[in-house]
């Protein structure tokens, strides 16, 4: 199946969101769909209209280290002039302005829940298949615009408010391909990954497991998980203070337990009750200290204690996920390069739709060769599909990519890495140390200086 076809099986979807459909992906018909479900469609024909904006927005994804204005010309999205001029740097931030989040973001959830279900049939565990959710942060360009309405993280009355704005990311993966199932993207300062949890719960399909860390741990997300569906199971480890009730024994190190639920939830949620059960396993690998997961799976037979200590730990590859986005696709760059709040979920949208197209490729190369997804390399996928996005559009614009990709995956077919080491061992530690000196602030610019700097300049 090819890339065009994916993205029309996008559209079929979701048929209240479109007026027709087309196999195609030459022309922009997907792009033209997503236009349409949020209204910003353009009426009359532009220099950089919506679909040619919406393709940019990918390929400043995709290909970082250009400046805006040579990933226009470097995808060939300039409309066609009889003097063959190129479009204008000044009409690129308004183009995106015009453009705004809102298509980016419709275009990656509803591909999401499509190629993730996909691959994680695939790679079901004991008739499950498996997600995970964790949150982490991403830099923001520092103005007025971002720092109001996004916030950064507060460092007390002597260091004062971090050097950047922060925007605060919650993501559901699908984990045995590491295709994003689902986002939640907010201002770090008036948000918290508990509270942009439960919109991503309610993406989690039927017949799942899915793995979180002890920082999700309350039934305001756990039990609401379970109950929202059928056959839809948790698996998280214990802090360290977690109260529970011995209630039976399973085994060695395995029980079934009872939680208290707190007075807090029970007032956010009156139908939790008091109480709610789960099932204990304690664990200890050598080296470290012993440990406690909690999970819905409770019949020790069907779910042996075992499998689950090494199904909690598949929960690290969506923070593998994070580095492939922060390291590789952004290349450790200090901040994004967006000015204001639209043009930042803009951005963030479509890093992740851009993630999920490589994770895609990838997915399909593994089972060309027969091997699981994650043995296909990030880095070298990654490269080689930035290099075809420069030579597929030497001759021709962006809507011949879906033949290039093809041949692009006899070439990842080499790319297979070898299986993973379990023994080696990594723990955390400071990377980078904060400085001591005191941050220094932007100093708002005179009008004039301002007038030739617009959304997104590097």
């Amino acid at each position: 199946m090819s890339l065009s076809d994916d993205l029309s099986l996008v559209a079929s979807a979701t048929p209240e969101c479109i007026t027709s459909l087309h196999a195609r992906l030459d022309g922009g018909d997907w792009i033209a769909r997503a236009l349409t479900a949020t209204g910003t469609a353009t009426i009359r024909k532009r220099r950089l209209p919506a679909d040619q904006t919406l393709w940019l927005v990918l390929g400043m994804a995709i290909i970082r280290e250009r400046r805006i204005e040579e990933v226009v010309r470097t995808l060939d999205l300039a409309l066609p002039v009889p003097s063959g001029r190129d479009v204008a740097p000044a009409a690129i931030p308004p183009a995106r302005a015009r453009l705004g989040s809102e298509p980016v973001k419709w275009l990656f959830t509803e591909s999401a829940k499509v190629w993730s279900a996909e691959g994680a049939d695939e790679q079901r565990w004991r008739g499950l298949s498996v997600y995970g959710l964790d949150g982490t942060t991403m830099r923001v360009a520092d103005t007025p615009e971002n720092r109001a309405e996004f916030g950064g993280q507060w460092s007390g009355e002597q260091k004062g408010d971090s050097g950047y704005p922060m925007v605060r990311l919650v993501a559901l993966m699908a984990l045995r391909t590491h295709v994003l199932a689902g986002a939640a993207v907010d201002g770090y300062a008036k948000s918290s990954e508990q509270s942009m949890t439960p919109e991503l719960l309610t993406q989690v399909p039927n017949d799942s497991l899915t793995v979180l860390d002890r920082n999700f741990l309350s039934p305001l997300s756990l039990v609401k998980l379970q109950n929202a569906g059928v056959n839809r199971h948790w698996l998280t480890r214990a802090k360290s203070n977690t109260a529970m009730k011995s209630l039976q024994k399973l085994g060695e190190g395995d029980e079934l337990v009872e939680l208290n639920v707190s007075k807090e939830a029970q007032a956010k949620d009156p139908t939790l009750g008091k109480t709610w059960k789960a099932r204990s396993i304690r664990y200890q690998r050598k080296g470290f200290k012993s440990q406690t997961l909690l999970t819905s799976l409770l019949d020790p037979e069907q779910w042996p204690a075992k499998e689950l200590v090494d199904m909690y730990h598949e929960r690290w590859v969506i923070e593998l996920g994070y580095d492939e986005v922060k390291t590789e696709m952004l290349q450790r760059e200090e901040s994004l390069r967006s000015k204001k709040p639209d043009g930042v979920r803009q951005e963030v949208w479509g890093i992740l739709l851009a993630y999920n197209l490589v994770r895609l490729e990838m997915a399909r190369v593994a089972k060309l060769v027969g091997v699981p997804p994650v043995r296909i390399s990030f880095v070298m996928a990654l490269n080689l599909i930035r290099d075809e996005w420069h030579w597929s559009n030497v001759s021709v614009g962006p809507g011949a990519i879906p033949k290039h990709l093809a041949r692009l995956r006899e070439n990842l077919a080499r790319l297979v890495l070898p299986k993973r080491r379990p023994e080696r061992a990594y723990p955390r530690a400071v990377k980078l140390k904060m400085s001591n000196y005191s941050r220094k602030r932007p100093v708002a610019k005179p009008a004039s200086a301002e007038g030739g700097e617009g959304e997104g300049a590097k």
